[in-house]
């Protein structure tokens, strides 16, 4: 299709469980409006919107995908995202660009732990939303129980707008709540106009009066309409139903089945009519670059500007997906990156179809493109032709904590390794990774194993590395907690000058973190100048402990005495003579390993603290005490565990809150490691080292 106007675009989000069939309505909506010519099928692997070979080996969503369609002369870019826990990332790139969500249930299963995540980010995103019940046609397809679930769990802005029509314990139809219209079920039946069988009368009418009680409570004369018993036209049901939706005062519900195509023309209906377009946000949030917050004007005339949401990267280069947040677009622009400072031109503009890419010559404000080659603009960049000198608000990605090491099968493929991640974090900002210098070891992570699991495929597939994961090493620390006084001489005599240094230092804990190095030397014993020597001995020294080998933090040292030699003393001598002292100082001293100990904030349903604080017991951790949230029935459990726990924390919480639960961690401090613990960590090190 040609330009459209801004007022005709539907930005729609696809949110809901894994596998409750956000794809397959994708695909119906698609082949309905002659997208595409043949409906495919998640399953067969044959979708517009599931095409990477990650995806298709592993049977469901891992990006977000845009898929544009075009219906009565509207156009609805439908951004397809996982319903994965692992990957949501991609959710919140598509959220941040979405005028509306539609978030997907099962008929079967009901709300589940994807419909709340689904509705509570739509909700704190102040987006509007919808929701679709979808396989309608499931033997055990249970709308009405799933309907009362919908409404208990998020309220009574929940209202109905199309529902099933059974008979006989089975769906026959739809009936629209609008038109009180009955169509068929069924592959080709969905314009097909049914009568309503007589023992349906009672429900339907049940359903109608929520719609009514909900639409009228949108306005007052609506209200006074419903409680006089006048009769409330359609029409003034869609405009308060649109206004409802724009407002968050109605979540629309339909049904359907998006393998049978039911219910996906009344769907894109009310995508048209009560979605918001583009122009319905009358302003962008932009920020400074002190992070304070402001609003700019959307104009469709203005200067362009666009808000760079996604980007895919691989080895021959990347496609950066785009919203046009202010203007036109158009092919051949010059643009500033207000992040970089960089100028982009703007060589092709195209609209995306899944993976298929059909250049454009303009794009108007709110419409999805990609451009190519963009050399210096990554994902949350804005980029304006002029007029806008402060950036978009960019999207918050979800922490990542679950980490593992990085091992390389084939040799001297550490760069390449290091590259290739580079690239996927361009596409994954969820991503990090880093290269240890104390364990030395690349350490990468992610929202889960199986986000992992996905990168470690893509590494091999996109850029011909094979590597492994493993469990990371953790940089302990050691200390002293006693004190000690020893002496170390270093004399040495082989021919010409000798070697000879001697020094006597007192070792005790420290306030700094490193080395407190003091002199109470008198008379000369050591000289002045050979006082640097011996501090620089014992700084080298500290790198490894006397215990494990580990960096040595907190250490007092005391040179009071010792002596020299005029002709054989020397700045090597003097920081042997020290690192001597230290390796005796330090074993008589008490030495004791540390761990680094991290403050952890865990955010759950109330009901399921008990088994989290059981869990932190398990890890060796203290819980601090907890707090209710803003959230209804959620708590806030504050924590402090051991770091080397906690690696794969993530992986016990969902499992303990299906997924409802999450955490913020950060270091705190170092903490002496157990005597037991410690002992295991020692004879691992001493054998690592025995290896080495």
């Amino acid at each position: 299709m040609g330009k459209v106007l801004s007022k005709d675009i539907r930005n729609v989000c696809l949110l809901g469980h894994s596998a409750d069939g956000k794809t397959s309505v994708a695909e119906a909506m698609l082949y309905l409006t002659k997208g595409t010519d043949r409906l495919g099928n998640p399953t067969d692997k044959n979708t517009v919107c599931d095409y990477d070979s990650e995806e298709l080996k592993r049977g469901f969503s891992l990006s977000a995908a845009v898929a544009p369609v075009n219906y009565k002369g509207t156009k609805i870019n439908i951004i397809d995202t996982p319903g994965y826990l692992d990957f949501s990332g991609e959710v919140s790139q598509a959220l941040r660009v979405a005028g509306s969500a539609m978030i997907i249930v099962n008929a079967k299963a009901g709300v589940e732990v994807g419909t709340e995540i689904a509705w509570r980010n739509v909700t704190e995103g102040d987006v509007p939303r919808a929701f679709f019940v979808n396989k309608c046609d499931d033997p055990e397809a249970r709308f009405d129980h799933v309907f009362d679930e919908l409404r208990e769990m998020f309220g009574h802005t929940v209202c109905p707008i199309v529902i099933p029509l059974t008979e006989g314990g089975k769906v026959v139809g739809l009936v629209d709540l609008l038109d009180m219209k009955a169509v068929g079920f069924g592959k080709g039946c969905e314009t097909k106009t049914i009568d309503i069988p007589a023992d349906n009368a009672d429900r339907i009418e049940s359903y109608r009066n929520i719609l009514l009680e909900t639409v009228a409570e949108t306005s007052e004369e609506l209200l006074d309409k419903y409680f006089g018993g006048e009769e409330i036209s359609r029409e003034e049901i869609v405009a308060a139903v649109h206004s409802g939706v724009l407002s968050g005062a109605v979540a629309p519900v339909l049904c359907g089945s998006a393998t049978n195509l039911c219910g996906i023309s009344l769907l894109m209906d009310i995508i048209v009519d009560t979605m918001p377009s583009p122009l319905h946000k009358k302003a962008e949030t932009v920020v400074d670059e002190d992070g304070n917050t402001s609003e700019v004007a959307i104009s469709e005339s203005g200067s362009p500007s666009i808000f760079v949401f996604k980007t895919v990267a691989d080895q021959f280069g990347k496609i950066s997906f785009f919203k046009v947040m202010s203007g036109e677009l158009k092919s051949g622009m010059d643009m500033k990156n207000l992040t970089t400072g960089q100028t982009e031109k703007f060589a092709h503009i195209y609209t995306i179809c899944g993976k298929k890419q059909t250049e454009v010559d303009e794009l108007s404000t709110g419409d999805i493109g990609v451009t190519t080659k963009l050399a210096n603009t990554n994902t949350n960049d804005t980029l304006t032709a002029g007029g806008l000198d402060k950036s978009y608000k960019k999207i918050v990605y979800p922490e990542s904590f679950y980490q593992r090491a990085i091992i390389s099968t084939g040799k001297g493929e550490e760069d390449k390794i290091s590259q290739g991640i580079a690239k996927l974090i361009e596409e994954d900002p969820t991503l990090k990774y880093e290269n240890n210098p104390e364990t030395k070891q690349m350490l990468i992570s992610g929202q889960g194993d199986i986000h992992l699991d996905v990168v470690i495929s893509r590494l091999k597939s996109r850029f011909g590395v094979t590597v492994e994961l493993a469990q990371p090493r953790v940089a302990y620390r050691e200390t002293i907690r006693g004190r000690s006084d020893v002496q170390g001489k270093h004399k040495k005599q082989s021919g010409g000058h000798g070697q000879y240094g001697d020094v006597k230092i007192k070792f005790s804990p420290g306030e700094e973190e490193g080395l407190t190095f003091e002199v109470s030397v008198v008379g000369g014993t050591v000289p002045k100048n050979f006082h640097p020597a011996v501090e620089k001995g014992l700084l080298e020294a500290m790198q490894k402990g006397v215990l494990a080998g580990y960096p040595v933090v907190y250490l007092r040292a005391n040179l009071y005495d010792g002596s020299y030699h005029d002709v054989d003393s020397s700045e090597m001598a003097f920081k042997i003579a020290a690192s001597l002292a230290y390796k005796e100082g330090l074993a008589k001293a008490n030495p004791v390993l540390l761990e680094p100990v991290a403050s952890v904030k865990v955010y759950a349903p109330s009901d399921m603290i008990g088994d989290i604080m059981s869990a932190f017991t398990k890890r060796r951790g203290r819980v601090m005490g907890m707090t209710p949230t803003e959230r209804k029935g959620e708590q806030v459990l504050e924590a402090e565990a051991p770091m080397a726990e906690m690696s794969d924390f993530s992986i016990q919480l969902r499992a303990i809150t299906q997924g409802r639960g999450y955490y913020t961690m950060k270091f705190e401090r170092y903490e002496d490691v157990p005597a037991n613990v410690a002992e295991k960590i020692i004879a691992e090190a001493k054998a690592n080292a025995e290896e080495e």
